[in-house]
C-alpha cells in the first residue's frame, strides 16, 4: 500500500473527467483517452512515478472484468432482435478472415492469430457510455453499433479461449462448449425462476448497508469468472456472461429499482475499477519498444487503417435499411473502435513469447488512437435527427 501508484492512479482518475469537461465545448473526447495519456505520463515511459506491481496488476484485471460485465449487462437482446446479431456475427467472421490474411502478411505463424483477434475486436464497453450519453442506444444507429460491438467482444473472447489456451483447439472447443452449457443452464434457470422475492430484497436494501443487489452482482461475477478460470478459458468470457445473466435476472424488476441498481453498478465500475484499468494500461504501455523499432512505428498507422477496414467494411452488413452514407460511415468508425481485447490478447502473445513486444505496442497504440479518433468522427457523422434529439435533451 506504500506504492505511489496507490495514490497517484486515483488522483489521475479524478483529473481525467475534469480534462474531458474542460474541452467538451470544442470537442467531445472520450474520457478513456485522458486516462490512457495520464497513465503513460506517470509511467516508466516518461516521469516514472508509477511502475508495474502485483497489486495494481490484479486490480487492473478486475477492472477489465468489470468493463466486460457492464457490456454484457447493457446489451438488450430483445431490442436488437435476431437479424442484427446474425448479420453482426457474419460481419465478425469476415473480419476474422481479413485479420488472418493481414496477420500472416505481417507476422506469419502464431502471431498472425493474435493480430487477427486484435483487429477483429470492437470495444463495446467503451462505446456504450458514449451512445448512452448521446441518447442513441435505442436508435437504429445505436442498435447497429451495439450489435457489432456485442459480437466484436464475444467473438474474440471465444477465439482467445480456443486458439490461445494451453490445450489443443479441439479440446479447447469441447471445454468451451461445456462452459456454454453450464452458463446456458444457469441463464435458463434465471429466466424461468420467479424473481419476485429477489426483487423485494433488492428494493428493501437499496438504501441500507445491506446493498443486496451489489453483493449478488459481485457474487455472480466471481462465480462465472472462477468457472472460466477453472476451465482455463479467458476470464473475460465469464465476466461478459455474468453481465448477461444479471440483466436477465433484473429485467422484470420495477424500473425505478432497476435504474438505481444499474447506477450503483456503474458507480463501482466507472468510478473505480474501469478507470484504473485504462490508466494502468497507459502505465504499462511499452513506449520504448514502440519507439525503438522502426518497423513498429511504421505498423502503428498501418494497424489503425487495418482496424478501420477490417471492422468498418463488414459493419455495412449491419447498417439499418435505407441508411445514408454518413450513417454507414459512422457505424463503421464506431465498430472499428477497439482497445480492451487488444490489450488482453497482446499481453497473452507477449507472455507466451509468440508476439514481438514492438508489434504488441503497435497494436495497442493503434487501439489507443482508434479510441481517440473513431468515436469523435463516428458520432459527428450520425444522422441529423439524432443530433437534434441530443440538442433537445441538453
Amino acid at each position: 500500500m506504500s506504492e505511489p501508484g496507490v495514490f497517484l492512479i486515483p488522483a489521475l482518475a479524478v483529473l481525467a473527467p475534469l480534462f474531458t469537461r474542460s474541452i467538451s465545448r470544442w470537442v467531445k473526447v472520450p474520457i478513456v483517452v485522458f486516462e490512457l495519456l495520464l497513465g503513460i505520463a506517470v509511467g516508466p515511459s516518461f516521469l516514472g512515478w508509477v511502475d508495474k506491481s502485483d497489486l495494481l496488476d490484479w486490480l487492473s484485471e478486475f477492472g477489465l472484468a468489470a468493463l466486460f460485465f457492464v457490456a454484457g449487462n447493457e446489451i438488450r437482446f430483445r431490442s436488437l432482435g435476431g437479424g442484427p446479431l446474425a448479420r453482426a456475427s457474419l460481419a465478425w467472421v469476415a473480419s476474422l478472415v481479413m485479420g488472418l490474411a493481414a496477420g500472416f502478411l505481417i507476422a506469419p505463424g502464431e502471431a498472425a492469430v493474435i493480430i487477427a483477434i486484435a483487429l477483429s475486436s470492437t470495444a463495446l464497453g467503451t462505446l456504450i457510455p458514449i451512445l448512452r450519453d448521446a441518447g442513441e442506444l435505442s436508435s437504429p444507429f445505436g442498435k447497429a453499433t451495439t450489435a457489432m460491438g456485442a459480437v466484436g467482444e464475444f467473438g474474440p473472447l471465444v477465439a482467445i479461449s480456443i486458439f490461445l489456451g494451453t490445450r489443443s483447439p479441439g479440446v479447447s472447443t469441447l471445454v468451451l462448449a461445456l462452459f456454454v452449457v453450464i452458463t446456458g443452464v444457469a441463464i435458463f434457470v434465471a429466466v424461468r425462476m420467479q424473481h419476485g422475492h429477489l426483487h423485494r430484497l433488492v428494493s428493501a436494501s437499496l438504501h441500507t448497508s445491506g446493498q443486496f443487489a451489489v453483493r449478488v452482482v459481485i457474487f455472480t461475477l466471481a462465480c462465472l469468472v472462477a468457472l472460466s478460470a477453472m476451465l482455463d478459458l479467458d476470464i473475460l468470457l465469464g465476466a461478459f456472461a455474468a453481465g448477461v445473466m444479471w440483466q436477465i435476472i433484473m429485467r422484470s424488476a420495477p424500473e425505478a429499482d432497476r435504474e438505481q441498481v444499474e447506477s450503483k453498478i456503474e458507480a463501482i465500475a466507472f468510478g473505480f475499477l474501469v478507470p484504473l484499468f485504462f490508466i494502468y494500461t497507459g502505465v504499462t504501455f511499452n513506449l520504448d519498444a514502440l519507439l525503438g523499432s522502426q518497423l513498429a512505428l511504421i505498423l502503428l498507422p498501418v494497424f489503425l487503417i487495418l482496424l478501420l477496414a477490417i471492422r468498418g467494411l463488414p459493419a455495412q452488413l449491419v447498417a439499418p435499411r435505407g441508411a445514408g452514407n454518413r450513417e454507414r460511415a459512422g457505424i463503421g468508425l464506431l465498430s472499428a473502435t477497439a482497445l480492451p481485447i487488444i490489450v488482453a490478447v497482446t499481453a497473452i502473445g507477449v507472455d507466451q513469447k509468440v508476439l514481438d513486444p514492438g508489434l504488441a505496442s503497435s497494436l495497442v497504440g493503434a487501439g489507443m488512437l482508434s479510441v481517440l479518433l473513431f468515436p469523435i468522427l463516428g458520432m459527428a457523422l450520425r444522422p441529423a435527427d439524432a443530433k437534434r434529439r441530443e440538442s433537445a435533451n441538453v
